[in-house]
């Protein structure tokens, strides 16, 4: 299909100040794939959704909103071509959670897998709050309140968002009105590069602290990549290798245009750990130095002006929404 004027919605929690590698390779390099062909991106940082397990550390989140600003626009995106903007500073994301809230089946809500993947990440607290439960409809709301052709999304992920079309369907039949379209998941072609593993081949994940940050040092970059997991069995520069088990193989595979080579020499047992490391380290550090740069001339002041613009835009596409919503369900205006 033509891309031209095809609207889409996506964002990132502001649990954390620092965007890793994961984050940029499992969404954000798409969306700037995507912003690059035409559509028109909605990208927003969900402060919201992040109370969902930071109600009582909430001060940071404001903080963490500018950080991941700064990533997003150090990534790529274009502020010009881009609505960048903060959930809360849209609230008719509220104003569509409340409503669609009013018509949405629990039990749809308790089979969700966000709700069951939420409620593991605030083990120890007395009870999971009633926002947790309600994630899946706030997170419909900042989607269909811009009535998006599609969302980028991992195949992984895709379950997550399947209760998104069920509710606008549902909202669609109870009002007897077509305001919203079932919107599609925009999965990349090519996946491997968003399964990128943590320094310790686990998921990288914010929790495990295993990740590289967007806003690393070209040092800090180098002393993570000195740490990564290896192949545990190659304890000799001539032992064989097993490329697929160890991180710092995985990075070059997605870094370094002589990957191939470097995967062949480590499996027969032609170089060592640290070369790898090294070469590894030269790789990450060059695809990611303009980035660095271009993160390193935003002030906050810029990053503000950019999100009050970015919301102005979003404001004018939601409050749109709203106004159909509100006549479909026989509300006064």
């Amino acid at each position: 299909m033509n891309s031209d004027n095809k609207r889409i919605l996506s964002g990132m929690r502001a649990t954390s100040p620092k965007l890793h590698l994961g984050n940029y390779e499992g969404a954000l390099r798409n969306w700037v794939d995507l912003q690059n062909k035409g559509y028109e991106m909605f990208c927003m940082v969900a402060d919201w959704h992040s109370l969902t397990t930071m109600s009582e550390n909430s001060g940071e989140i404001g903080h963490n909103s500018i950080e991941i600003t700064k990533d997003y626009i150090a990534a790529g995106l274009n502020p010009e071509k881009s609505a960048i903007f903060i959930q809360s500073h849209v609230k008719e994301h509220a104003e569509l959670h409340l409503l669609f809230s009013m018509m949405t089946p629990l039990g749809w809500l308790e089979r969700t897998p966000t709700y069951k993947e939420k409620k593991a990440e605030i083990e120890g607290a007395e009870r999971e709050p009633y926002g947790l439960l309600g994630y899946p409809v706030l997170q419909t709301s900042d989607i269909l309140l811009y009535r998006p052709y599609g969302v980028p999304v991992g195949r992984d992920q895709a379950p997550h968002l399947e209760i998104g079309n069920d509710i606008g369907q549902r909202f669609n039949r109870l009002y007897k009105t077509e305001i919203f379209p079932t919107y599609k998941y925009l999965i990349p072609e090519d996946e491997t590069r968003a399964k990128l593993p943590g320094l310790d081949m686990r998921k990288m994940s914010k929790s495990y602290d295993n990740g590289i940050n967007l806003s690393d040092t070209a040092e800090e970059t180098a002393k993570k990549i000195k740490t990564a997991y290896t192949t545990p069995t190659k304890i000799k520069m001539d032992d064989p290798g097993i490329p697929e088990g160890c991180a710092v193989c995985q990075y070059l595979k997605v870094y370094s245009p002589d990957w191939q080579t470097q995967w062949e020499e480590d499996r027969q047992g032609l170089r060592g750990c640290s070369k790898n490391k090294n070469e590894c380290i030269e790789a990450v550090n060059e695809y990611f130095r303009p980035m660095r740069e271009r993160r390193a001339q935003l002030a906050d002041g810029d990053v503000l002006e950019i999100l009050n613009k970015g919301a102005e835009r979003a404001r004018e596409v939601a409050c749109a929404t709203m106004v159909e919503v509100r006549v479909a369900m026989g509300l006064l205006a």
